[in-house]
């Protein structure tokens, strides 16, 4: 078998610079794993006193209904969350929130946060293993320990998440205040 020349592997590169598969791999959390997190959070934060609806946590997080139903689904099969039925019903956490970390949230809606180009399959260049590939799976491991290690409690009890659970009340105070001078005048 000939083996390519250095120059015409640089050429090879430089003409598949323009494509997608040519450049590294963006770890990335998708839109639905950051919204199931984030209205898990919610639920924490909100649901001490009964039920909390879609429609609150759309609300308060801009993010869809229709989307947050197709979450939820997910996140009771899981047993992530529970609902309640009928008037005043919603949604309360499955689990106490020192028992439901980030990495359960995140595999419970279908994602998962992988470094690798080949999804962790080892074939990642022409069907066999890259150079870097372990690198990489290290990458994804530590990532996934690191959610492992974080639990919703943990997160309410930060500060900045705290503070800004504050603003959203209020923030929906002012709304009602407002609608309410509306209606009477």
């Amino acid at each position: 078998m000939k083996r390519a020349s250095t120059q015409q592997v640089l050429k090879c590169l430089r003409k598949r610079r323009g494509r997608h598969d040519w450049r590294p791999n963006k770890v990335k959390l998708t839109a639905k794993g950051r919204y199931a997190v984030t209205a898990m959070v919610d639920l924490a934060v909100y649901g001490d006193h009964g039920p909390i609806s879609l429609n609150e946590i759309s609300e308060r997080q801009s993010i869809s209904q229709p989307y947050l139903e197709q979450l939820f689904a997910k996140l009771k099969a899981n047993h992530l969350v529970l609902s309640v039925r009928g008037p005043g019903g919603g949604y309360r956490l499955g689990r106490d929130s020192h028992d439901i970390d980030v990495a359960d949230i995140v595999a419970s809606v279908d994602e998962s946060v992988d470094a690798t180009r080949c999804g962790g399959k080892a074939d990642c260049q022409g069907g066999e293993m890259c150079l870097t590939h372990e690198l990489w799976s290290d990458l994804s491991d530590q990532i996934h320990r690191f959610l492992k290690g974080v639990n919703l409690a943990s997160l309410v009890q930060k500060n900045q998440v705290r503070a800004i659970a504050t603003k959203q009340t209020l923030d929906q105070y002012d709304q009602i205040g407002i609608q309410a001078v509306q209606l009477t005048d």
